[in-house]
């Protein structure tokens, strides 16, 4: 005969379970921003809540209509972008030939103002800053703004960029002295002697510019030597003026030094350059960060070099971080650029990590980095998820411009809603009913485990929405009501088990152990089965589907928990009851008075009864 199992101890089993809802719900409700409301929210989708959408129309550098590849391209970048799991449930859609339609969830948020961003990054060699005027407080902005380090096994003291030290003024500028036509050579290693060549176009947008601002301030301006200090010659305050009129359009078209030069040229003007303005990755450029305006050098590291880009927490200070990996060939030249800034032999020994118009880190290079860079600075978790969103998808291969953004309304997803709850809410109490009929006390195990699954799938869904960007919608919703089909499965498979077993003359202490044994196998078959359809629907799947099949994997897995952790032990502390085998109470004890002998048994000799193994 076969020994019997160990005892288990049950407290040890449901106080895991406690410690798993407890986690659950501190990280709900600690875990969100606002009133409770928002904390006890999960994210809902187009067809229960809403959103807003805005169109993307597709623009080419020659003026030509792009390629059906181009915009197919576009689309799954944007796609990536907004729905990088395939749950958040955002609609991209081609709409004719140019347009591009995007629909996200909820309220507008900054993700439609960045998803049509070419994000094109650039790692260019500082040759001079200055402060921007148009800046109140620009010391407080350059301080806070981000900076790079190295990441890896490199000591600090040798491979890393400082992120204390603080832009300098003018004053400090290599390129103050430089002729103003004057532009860094392709080699970034000395002034070529001449300005970059200029398109045909670009020139007759600027012959434009130059007749709006005058020919008098025009010329003073291509003789600037560096940036006009105004403090120094109020009366050249008056000769610029001209330039506070033009828009950043008018802007983007000015020589680089020009840019550069004029003060009234400002950050935000700057900033706010058509998307794809310094593109060209052969030519100087001038970008901003908060409160510093930089005279940058041809780029000599491209975001196609960038291999992998991840949003993490620093171990060391706990703020967010943005880590970016570089291919073969491009660790190679972004090893070589920190080399070049650090032995340029000037104070300015800078990188500027440019992405489209703007400057997001320029830290000094204190030595020459062999490894990985970090993107550091007063980062929120949702900041770095956006960059490294960006950057990991890559450049869109055209430019966008936003046409208007509409919100959509809700139009049958929130009485579908209603009805979906509605049903499962009978149904749920219909299996209830037939549980408490037909199993008793055995019932209140059924109901307890239903609701400990529900409040677990509820707080999953709303660290999903946070973390992972779940959106419930319809189909959704129909995949944790599926579920509900598996949990009531297990059931029926424990509790006839256990009924089995007590036909066979075991004790109640004996017959649940090797009940669960038997049903377990099956219960975890089951659940592998419905486990292993879910996951071919949601790699294989797009749109509703994918989140069925997820919402479906997710409820099967907690279902599975509460087995382990619930269902077993309380059955055990049940089995320990008198109560357990009453007719009245969970029906059980029917089954010992019909099996056969029964009635002798009860009142042969205790060595003439079952022995209890």
């Amino acid at each position: 005969m076969a020994q019997p199992q160990a005892p288990m101890h049950p407290g040890r089993q449901l106080g895991v379970l406690g410690t798993i809802f407890v986690l659950l719900a501190i990280w709900v409700w600690f875990g969100g921003d606002g009133g409770w409301r928002n904390r006890l929210e999960p994210n809902l989708g187009l067809d229960l809540i809403g959103g807003t959408t805005v169109t993307l129309q597709a623009k080419t550098d020659n003026g030509k209509p792009p390629t059906k590849q181009q915009m197919e391209t576009a689309k799954d970048i944007i796609d990536s972008r907004v729905n990088g799991l395939g749950v958040s449930e955002a609609e991209v859609v081609i709409e004719g030939d140019t347009n591009i339609n995007v629909s996200l969830p909820g309220k507008s948020d900054d993700r439609l103002k960045q998803i049509g961003q070419t994000a094109e990054l650039r790692f260019r060699k500082v040759l001079g800053q200055t402060q921007d005027i148009g800046d109140t407080n620009p010391s407080a902005s350059a301080s806070a703004s981000p900076s790079v380090s190295a990441s890896g096994s490199a000591p600090a003291a040798s491979a890393s960029a400082s992120t204390s030290a603080k832009p300098s003024t003018s004053a400090s500028a290599p390129a103050s002295s430089a002729p103003a036509s004057a532009a860094p050579s392709a080699s970034g290693s000395a002034p070529a002697s001449s300005a970059p060549p200029v398109a045909a176009d670009v020139a007759q947008q600027r012959a434009a510019v130059q007749k709006k601002i005058g020919d008098a301030a025009w010329a003073a301006a291509m003789q600037e030597a560096g940036p006009v200090d105004l403090s120094a010659d109020p009366s050249k305050a008056a000769l610029y003026a001209p330039f506070k009129s033009l828009t950043p359009e008018e802007v983007a078209v000015l020589p680089p030094a020009m840019q550069f030069n004029i003060p009234f040229v400002t950050c935000d003007k700057l900033d706010n350059r058509p998307v794809g303005s310094i593109r060209a990755a052969d030519q100087p450029a001038v970008a901003c960060e908060p409160g510093v305006k930089y005279n940058l050098d041809v780029a000599k590291v491209l975001g196609t070099d960038v291999s992998k880009a991840d949003s993490s927490i620093d171990s060391t200070n706990g703020k967010w971080i943005v880590t970016i990996s570089f291919k073969g060939d491009g660790q190679d030249a972004w090893t070589d650029l920190t080399r070049e800034a650090y032995n340029n032999g000037t104070d300015s020994k800078q990188v500027a990590v440019v992405l489209d118009n703007k400057v997001v880190s320029a830290p000094v290079i204190e030595s020459v980095i062999p490894g990985d860079a970090r993107i550091t600075g007063q980062f929120t978790k949702r900041d770095t998820e956006l960059l490294a969103n960006q950057l990991q998808y890559g450049a869109l291969p055209l430019s966008f411009v936003p046409q208007d953004a509409q919100s959509i309304s809700a139009t049958l997803g929130s009485s579908h809603l209603e009805a979906g709850v509605l049903a499962a809410g009978i149904g749920l109490a219909l299996v209830v009913l037939y549980s408490f009929f037909y199993y008793r006390l055995l019932g209140l195990v059924i109901t307890l485990s239903l609701v400990l699954s529900g409040a677990m799938v509820y707080m999953a869904l709303i660290i999903l929405g946070r973390t992972m960007g779940f959106t419930l919608t319809l189909a959704g919703f129909a995949g944790f009501i599926v579920s509900l089909g598996v949990a009531a499965d297990s059931f029926v498979i424990y509790f006839e088990r256990l009924k089995d077993e007590i036909r066979e003359g075991r004790s109640p202490r004996s017959a649940v152990p090797r009940a669960w044994v038997r049903a377990r196998r099956t219960i975890i078959s089951a659940n592998a089965i419905t486990l292993l359809a879910a996951a071919v629907l949601y790699f294989f799947s797009i749109g509703s589907v994918k989140g069925f099949a997820f919402a479906l994997g997710v409820a099967t897995i907690l279902d599975l928990v509460v087995v382990f952790l619930f269902r077993h032990p309380i059955m055990t502390l049940f089995a320990r009851s008198k109560a357990f085998l009453s007719p009245r109470v969970s029906g059980l004890g029917r089954i010992v008075e019909q099996r056969p002998g029964a009635g002798v048994a009860s009142s042969a000799p205790r060595r003439n009864r079952p022995k209890e193994v």
